[in-house]
């Protein structure tokens, strides 16, 4: 029998006494054991502070997401291989899609912020905040990783992409994980971790795994730790008022299960697109992992004249679903993880029923395909109708964790916002509607209560990832019930593994620390043109300060002609009373073209190309006669990799630029993006 071993302190081990047996799903059959009885979990944690940790930290955030990118692209050559593993938790062919190949997406995901995020150990964030008069002395928030673990209690649901969409985040952020998954389908999870240790990509401690019960594992948690819990809202609570969480001020981010709803427009009646997406998505959210997902849809609320009409057609899509082995390419709905949890949902079925009318289960005609599924975890698809939604609550407060769904009616769209809110907190909610009033009304009046909105309908359900997909770069969460967490998010999911610090000191001492200039720092002497310099050699604060040019009226209108840009400001005078203006202006952009004229090098160098504008700023007037001139700085540099061979060898450089008028006075500033080739091309 296979031993499901944890893999702490760069070690598998097994833990003491008996363990406990993994079933699968399909058939009843024994898997194997798992068990972490006796792990020492504090110095579990204890390695991933002094030995990941340290590891992570010394590499910047591209170096962190080349290395996400390299695992998921291991990752991605191994998929076929958990197919068949992923099968003994019940799930179909496309279920484990969506856990394998969505967990894989999601690193690579967030390997691509890389390029956004610098070649810094840290976040430089947001804009220099000036403190004084005299600008000697600023203000500028940082991002630095915490000096703790990540430890992530994940569902049995999606024991891959409950564990990569995490760690990617937490490993970007320069921060190691400690993974525990639920116990019934760890052995998913077991089974990629030993490749991921295998391949080597990730520094020892990065990754530590726990198979099998993690006892005391919060009794360890220090200040520098962050804790992320997916699951039951019931024991999610638990956790998060555990001692340790609350003394040591631990974060503790919550995703918990939701009663989430979906809501049919009145205008979407039988025979529009969106009718048939609307059936069309509570179905598959319906049977999609049979129900078992955090973001299902139990609450079904329609206009109550077509509560009959989505009865029938829902009930006619259930019936078309083919239950059993899901390694049968015929079969489009497994098992449940296992046969505690079908009577855990029939039990709150019968809960449900106290008030709701059962309208749809097939449960007389179950008759699983494939061998041996007679002892399998296999339940039907069940519809209730709750004609009382606003009197009998139950069904805003119990969730059948399974292929189970409540319709209940509204009158008006304010009716079924109330109906939603009933919840108290949900990951994601849906709107099927073709009317933008109603979209808005929904969205305006729904948002608060929800992580995430789908307004769907016939212009985007051809790409449409649907209700239950959530996606990398939005965040995953929801308020109240739902946990009042975020996951994911992109770049706002990192930062929950980062320390904001506010730095406060003079314009050049900050420009040193951050390595971006500051605005008001000494300029440094770059000896000749900085255009003419490679990007190895590139300072940040070095300055070109221009020779100057005055502006002409000629100028103007030769800008307007050429630019076709004839706003009257620019081109006729006699409308400038009462506006700002007190003669013809310049255009901005010619200041900036003409800018440009002043500080670029025109001979061939290291520059490659210039690709982009951020930060453009037209602050004061410049009018003929006005003469300009150009402060060009190093504000910032991003290493780049290559992508071939044969690809150049560059990085990208931010250029700040400042333009001046006769008095000293800015007139514009922008931040110019450019490629720039390195000296070693190695």
């Amino acid at each position: 029998m296979k031993l499901y071993k944890s893999y702490v302190q760069g070690q598998w081990k097994y833990g003491e006494g008996p363990g406990t047996s993994l079933i699968n799903a399909i058939n009843g059959s024994v898997i194997g054991q798992v068990n972490a009885r006796g792990l020492d979990l504090g110095a579990v944690l204890k390695y991933g502070r002094d030995i990941g940790g340290p590891s992570l930290r010394k590499m910047t955030f591209y170096e962190r997401g080349l290395m996400l990118k390299s695992l998921a692209l291991y990752l991605h050559g191994h998929r076929k291989k958990y197919y068949p593993i992923s099968y003994w938790t019940g799930a179909t062919k496309s279920d484990s899609w969506i856990d394998i190949e969505g967990g894989i997406g999601n690193l690579f995901a967030y390997a691509s912020l890389r390029k956004k995020m610098g070649s810094q150990r840290f976040i430089v964030e947001g804009e220099t905040i000036g403190l004084s008069k005299g600008g000697t002395f600023v203000g500028q928030h940082i991002l630095v990783p915490k000096e703790g673990v990540a430890i992530h209690i994940n569902a049995f649901n999606f024991p891959i992409w409950g564990m990569l969409e995490k760690v990617a985040v937490n490993l970007l952020a320069g921060v190691p994980a400690v993974v525990k998954p639920a116990s019934a389908t760890c052995y998913l999870a077991h089974d990629m971790v030993q490749d991921i240790i295998a391949s080597g990509i990730l520094p020892e401690g990065a990754l530590q795994l726990i198979c099998g019960s993690a006892h005391d594992i919060l009794n360890h948690v220090e200040s520098q730790d962050v804790v992320t819990f997916t699951g039951s809202a019931s024991t999610g609570r638990k956790l998060k008022c555990h001692p340790s969480i609350v003394s040591e001020s631990v974060p503790f981010n919550m995703e918990a299960d939701s009663l989430n709803a979906a809501v049919l427009g009145k205008d979407a009646l039988p025979g529009t697109e969106e009718f048939d997406l609307f059936i069309k998505e509570v179905r598959r959210e319906m049977t999609v992992k049979c129900g078992q997902k955090c973001t299902a849809i139990r609450r079904v609320i329609v206009p109550t004249e077509l509560v009959e009409p989505v009865i029938s057609a829902l009930s006619a899509q259930l019936d078309k679903i083919t239950i059993g082995d899901p390694s049968r390419e015929e079969v489009r709905m497994g098992a449940l993880v296992s046969k505690d949890q079908v009577n855990e949902v029939l039990g709150r079925i019968e809960t449900l029923k106290k008030t709701a009318e059962v309208v749809y289960d097939s449960s007389e005609r179950l008759s699983p395909i494939g061998k041996g599924c007679e002892n399998g975890a296999f339940l039907s698809p069940v519809i209730l109708l709750e004609n009382q939604p606003f009197k009998n609550t139950a069904v805003h407060e119990i969730e059948a964790f399974g292929p189970v769904t409540t319709i209940m009616p509204y009158e008006t769209i304010r009716e079924a916002i109330e109906l939603t809110h009933l919840g108290k907190g949900s990951l994601v909610s849906t709107i099927a509607t073709f009317d933008p009033d109603i979209a808005r009304e929904y969205v305006l009046g729904a948002a608060a209560y929800h992580g995430r909105i789908l307004i769907l309908n016939r212009e985007s359900s051809k790409e449409s990832t649907g209700h239950g997909s959530p996606m990398p770069m939005l965040v995953h969460g929801g308020p109240g019930r739902a946990g009042g967490g975020e996951e994911m998010g992109g770049e706002r999911g990192v930062k929950h593994y980062l320390q904001r610090t506010a730095l406060q000191g003079s314009p050049s001492m900050l420009t040193e620390v951050t390595q971006v200039y500051q605005p008001g720092a000494q300029y440094k002497d770059p000896g000749q043109h900085v255009f003419k310099k490679h990007f190895e050699d590139l300072q940040v604060g070095e300055t070109v300060i221009t020779h100057k040019r005055t502006i002409t009226e000629a100028d103007i209108v030769q800008f307007a002609n050429v630019s076709w840009d004839h706003f009257y400001a620019h081109t006729d005078i006699t409308s400038l009373e009462g506006t700002i203006f007190e003669q013809r202006v310049a255009h901005g952009y010619f200041i900036l073209s003409a800018a440009a004229g002043l500080f670029v090098n025109p001979d061939k160098g290291p520059v490659l190309l210039n690709y982009g504008l951020e930060e453009c700023r037209f602050t004061k007037p410049v009018y003929a006669g006005m003469t300009i001139g150009v402060r060009l700085t190093v504000k910032e540099k991003m290493d780049q990799e290559k992508r071939s061979d044969e690809d150049i060898a560059k990085g990208i450089v931010k250029f700040y630029v400042d333009v001046y008028d006769e008095t000293g006075e800015t007139v514009a500033i922008a931040t110019i993006l450019t490629m720039v080739k390195k000296r070693d091309q190695s």
